[in-house]
């Protein structure tokens, strides 16, 4: 059965919503094909993967900056930025579980192709499933939470190993260190979107939603210099040498791609929420596996098909109950209210 028109409503209120959430898929397709892609013949990055993404929140910065400045000038940046600045210290937190993950990132699709990385990723979903119930109150019906334990079974089904020979076959659970990367990368994910999605939602201080952005991308910067700093690669992160690898036409695309993502993230959180985020991701799976396979000579075998089944069936019932994203009558009168 597909999702009736009134569904499709519940999960985009308009237009925009609905751009937004296929500029969300691109752009985050776009990023494991092109990180793949500057990969060398030893699987290793000629760059300094923590240089590449300091670069790319200062592009998110500057960016943020001039939209917000557009209306009220780069004094009213200024001027913002000390009168929220305990908002500024409270976007730390995200900011740093947002450095671990894009920095996780490159480092584990040198272990995955891209079509394993973002089906193990999908092992969020239960994570920020229990986290949104939790925080923002909004009840997960049965079929929601059925649908959250598909996408689990897929993922464990494209963590198995096979084994054995033409008389005999075993099925083996990969649990490894690499496995354990993609789990910490999954909770600073989590963790981070919901945090964030509370700041932009839910902060009682009235913040202008372009110059939480400026923020969040301030305090990214800095978490990023510090991880530079800690492994003793500040100083040269910016040397002649260092900046070549870095001023690539693929690694600027990767730049410009991330700073993308990270505006439109912030855009699909004010907009939409978490969950539907997390299966924005799910989505990506199939588009992924065809490119890999088109791009790099990726197979895609019975289990990762299995597992992309799996989760395709699991977004399709998800679609079918969306948490509904818009906000109850009493609850805008509430605001109204505490604005006047």
């Amino acid at each position: 059965m597909m999702p009736s028109l009134s569904d499709l409503k519940n999960l985009f209120p308009t237009k925009l919503h609905a751009i937004i959430f296929v500029g969300y898929m691109a752009l985050f397709i776009n990023q494991g094909i092109l990180v793949t892609a500057t990969k060398d013949k030893n699987n290793k990055y000629p760059y300094n993967p923590t240089t590449l993404v300091l670069l790319s929140e200062c592009l998110k910065m500057v960016t943020a900056a001039v939209l917000y400045a557009k209306d009220d000038g780069i004094s009213g940046v200024i001027s913002g930025t000390v009168k929220y600045s305990r908002v500024l210290l409270w976007y730390l937190v995200p900011a740093f579980l947002y450095c671990l993950y894009n920095n996780l990132a490159f480092v584990n699709l040198q272990s995955y192709d891209p079509t394993s990385y973002f089906l193990l990723l999908q092992f969020r979903v239960v994570v920020t499933g229990v986290i949104f119930q939790v925080v923002f109150k909004k009840k997960l019906s049965r079929t929601q939470w059925f649908s959250l334990i598909l996408l689990t079974l897929g993922c464990i089904i494209k963590q198995l190993n096979i084994s054995g020979g033409s008389s005999s076959t075993s099925f083996n659970f990969a649990l490894n260190f690499n496995f354990m990367l993609i789990l910490v990368q999954i909770f600073c994910s989590c963790f981070a979107g919901v945090y964030n999605e509370y700041l932009l939602k839910g902060n009682k201080e009235d913040v202008p939603f372009m110059l939480q952005n400026v923020f969040m991308y301030m305090d990214s910067i800095v978490c990023n210099a510090i991880v530079l700093a800690y492994t003793g690669k500040l100083m040269g992160a910016f040397t002649p040498d260092a900046m070549q690898t870095i001023l690539q036409p693929k690694v600027i695309l990767i730049i410009i791609n991330n700073a993308a993502i990270g505006i439109v993230t912030a855009m699909f959180l004010r907009s939409l929420n978490s969950i539907l985020k997390t299966f924005a991701s799910a989505l990506e799976l199939m588009f992924t596996a065809v490119l890999s396979w088109m791009l790099f000579g990726i197979p895609v075998n019975v289990l990762t098909a299995v597992a992309i089944a799996i989760v395709s069936y699991a977004t399709l019932l998800y679609a079918q109950n969306p948490v509904d994203n818009t906000k109850p009558v009493n609850e805008n009168r509430e605001e109204d209210n505490s604005k006047v």
